[in-house]
C-alpha cells in the first residue's frame, strides 16, 4: 500500500520511532564527541530531550495533528538539555508550526515544515556554526524543497532521498569544521538528527517496531534531575580496536566485514585508513568480532566495556547525589540560581547567597524543565541564573523565555569560577540591569582551566593524546597533555597567567587528596610569588582540578 500523506496516527508512530532509534544509538553518538573527555553527552542530551516529548505523545494515544504537534513542541522545549538538546527542541518546535494546521501532511507541507524547523533553530542560536546539527537540518530542508519543486509525488521516495542527502551533508561536516576532521569524526548532533529521521522513516515504511516509551524517573527530587533507569541495553559490550592490516582490505572486504558486524551487534563504525582499520561495535560476544578481524591482521588498542554494568554504576552514583538546596520562603527582591557540581562548590555558592542550586555540569546537563522548577521555587521578583557551563546556557535562555511572572536574567557563565566571580560582583544597590552588565564585564576577566583524563587516542589542536593521558583544557581548547597530572596542571596554568594576573584559585576534585592539593598549591605559589594563590575543596567528579586566573 502506497502512502502519499501522513495522518496524525502515522505522525505519532514516526515520532516515537525516531525517538526510540535515537535512544538506541545514544552511546555511539556520545562517543563521537570531538574532545576525548569522559563526559561525552550529545547523545544523552538529545535522547532525554526527545524522550520528554515522546512520553507526552505516547500518553495521548489516538489524537489529532494539532494535539500531537503541541505535545512534541512543549515536551521537547521543557525537556531540552545541553546545546544539542535545545537545538533539537527548536527544530521540533519549528517543524510542528509547519504541520499543526493540517489533517494530513503532504510533500508540500512537509517541505515547508522542514524550512520552518531550520528557521526556528537558527534564530535560537546566537552564533550559528556550520558543520553542526544546524547544517544537517538545513540540508534536509533544501533537499525537501528541491524534490517538491521537481514534482516528486511519492512520499516514500521523498523521505528516502531526503535522508540520503542528510547523510551526505553529515559526511561533509569534517570539511566544514577542522576540529572534526582532525578528530576523525562527523558532528555528533548531526548524527543524532539523522538517527531520528531514519527511525521515523522505518515507521513510515510499516516496519514492526517497539514504540513503548520508558518513563523518565527523577533520581534526586530536590534537583529535578532525571535518568532513565530501566533502559534495555540490547548489546552489552562496547568493543573497539584497530586492525593493523596484513592483507588487502578492499571495498568488498569492508562491506563484508560491516555486514558481519551487523549480524552480531549494532552502533557499527568501520573506518579504513591506509594500513589500519578503526572498528567500533556494540555486541554481546566481542570474541566473534575479534576473531573475524584477526583474518585481516593483528589487533591494537583493544578496549571492551560492559555497558550494562557501567549504566547501573552510573545510576547508583547519581542517585546518591542530593544537594540540600531548599530556597528561603521569605519573599525577596532578588534571588540566585546556580548550576553546581561537587559538595565543596555547593558550599561556596551557598556561602555567597545562592538560593537554589541545580546539580549538573559536564556529566549531566540540567533541562529547561529543571530550570523552570528552580525558578518557581525561588521566591523573588528578579532571579539571576548562573549556568556555569557553556552547554547549559541555551537551556537557561529557553527557560527565561518561558517565564512570564518573574524577571529572569541569565548571566552566561561558562565555568564555575565565572559563576563565583559573577555573584561576588553583585551589588545590592544597583539595578538588575546594571548588575547584569557589571557581572558580564567581570566574568570576562576570568580565565578558567580544568584537568581531566582522555578516554581515547586522538589528535586535537596539533596535540597527540593517548588514552589515559591527563589533559589541561582551557577556555580556548586543550592547553597541556601528559602522563603526570601535576606537570599538566602547571603547564595549563602557565598558559592562563599573564602580567595582569593577581589571583589564582584552585578547586580540587573528589579524587584528589588534600595533601596532594596542598603540594600543588605550594608549587604554584612558589612559581607565581606575585599572585595570591587560593586552594579550596570543590569535590567535583571527573575534573581533578578546576583553576581560575584573574
Amino acid at each position: 500500500m502506497v502512502l502519499n500523506t501522513i495522518d496524525a496516527k502515522m505522525l505519532s508512530k514516526m515520532f516515537l520511532a525516531g525517538a526510540k532509534n535515537l535512544e538506541h544509538k545514544k552511546e555511539w553518538i556520545n562517543e563521537l564527541n570531538v574532545f576525548p573527555v569522559p563526559d561525552g553527552d550529545t547523545g544523552t542530551n538529545m535522547t532525554m530531550t526527545i524522550m520528554a516529548a515522546a512520553k507526552e505523545v505516547a500518553a495521548l494515544g489516538d489524537s489529532d495533528m494539532k494535539t500531537i504537534s503541541k505535545a512534541i513542541s512543549s515536551g521537547s522545549l521543557r525537556g531540552a538539555r545541553g546545546n544539542s538538546g535545545v537545538i533539537l527542541s527548536q527544530l521540533l518546535r519549528g517543524l510542528t508550526k509547519g504541520i499543526n494546521e493540517y489533517d494530513e501532511i503532504t510533500i508540500e507541507s512537509l517541505a515547508y515544515a522542514f524550512e520552518k524547523a531550520v528557521e526556528t533553530a537558527y534564530k535560537a542560536v546566537m552564533k550559528p556554526k556550520e558543520g553542526t546539527i544546524l547544517t544537517v537540518a538545513k540540508g534536509i530542508a533544501v533537499k525537501a524543497r528541491e524534490l517538491e519543486q521537481a514534482g516528486c509525488d511519492d512520499l516514500d521516495t521523498f523521505l528516502k532521498e531526503v535522508i540520503e542527502y542528510a547523510d551526505y551533508v553529515l559526511s561533509q561536516t569534517p570539511e566544514m569544521l577542522p576540529v572534526l576532521k582532525q578528530a576523525g569524526v562527523v558532528d555528533s548532533g548531526g548524527q543524532g538528527l539523522l538517527e531520528v529521521m531514519k527511525g521515523a522513516y522505518e515507521a513510515f515504511q510499516g516496519k514492526e517496531l517497539d514504540l513503548s516509551i520508558v518513563d523518565v524517573k527523577p533520581i534526586a527530587s530536590k534537583m529535578s534531575m532525571e535518568v532513565q533507569e530501566d533502559i534495555e541495553i540490547k548489546f552489552g559490550y562496547c568493543t573497539e580496536f584497530i586492525i593493523l592490516l596484513e592483507r588487502n582490505f578492499n571495498i568488498k572486504n569492508e562491506i563484508d566485514f560491516k555486514d558481519y558486524l551487523e549480524s552480531i551487534g549494532d552502533s557499527i563504525v568501520v573506518v579504513a585508513d591506509d594500513d589500519v582499520v578503526k572498528v567500533h561495535v556494540h555486541t554481546n560476544d566481542p570474541g566473534l568480532a575479534i576473531q573475524k578481524a584477526l583474518k585481516y591482521g593483528a589487533l591494537s588498542n583493544l578496549k571492551i566495556d560492559n555497558m550494562r554494568l557501567e549504566h547501573q554504576e552510573k545510576i547508583i552514583k547519581m542517585s546518591e547525589k542530593e544537594v540540600d538546596s531548599e530556597p528561603a520562603t521569605e519573599k525577596k527582591d532578588v534571588g540566585f540560581i546556580a548550576v553546581s557540581v561537587g559538595d565543596g562548590i555547593n558550599e561556596i555558592f551557598k556561602g555567597l547567597g545562592v538560593d537554589y542550586m541545580i546539580e549538573g555540569g559536564q556529566t549531566m546537563n540540567p533541562s529547561t524543565e529543571d530550570m523552570l522548577n528552580a525558578i518557581e521555587k525561588v521566591n523573588a521578583d528578579t532571579i539571576f541564573i548562573l549556568p556555569n557551563n557553556k552547554n547549559i546556557i541555551l537551556a537557561a535562555n529557553q527557560a527565561q523565555s518561558l517565564v512570564e511572572d518573574k524577571k529572569v536574567i541569565v548571566i552566561p557563565t561558562k565555568t564555575v569560577p565565572q559563576g563565583i566571580t559573577a555573584i561576588i560582583n553583585y551589588v545590592p544597590d544597583m539595578t538588575p540591569e546594571d548588575n547584569a552588565a557589571n557581572m558580564l564585564e567581570e566574568i570576562g576577566r576570568v580565565s578558567t582551566g580544568q584537568v581531566t583524563y582522555a578516554v581515547r587516542d586522538t589528535i586535537i589542536d596539533d596535540k597527540e593524546i593517548k588514552q589515559g593521558d591527563f589533559m589541561g583544557i582551557g577556555d580556548k581548547g586543550i592547553q597541556s597533555v601528559g602522563e603526570n597530572m601535576d606537570e599538566v596542571t602547571i603547564e595549563m596554568i602557565e598558559n592562563m597567567v599573564d602580567d595582569d594576573t593577581e589571583l589564582i584559585s584552585i578547586y580540587y576534585g573528589s579524587d584528589i587528596s588534600e595533601e596532594a592539593a596542598e603540594a600543588l598549591r605550594a608549587t604554584v605559589e612558589e612559581k607565581y610569588s606575585n599572585c595570591d594563590v587560593e586552594l579550596q575543596f570543590g569535590g567535583q567528579p571527573i575534573y581533578y582540578y578546576i583553576v581560575s586566573a584573574e
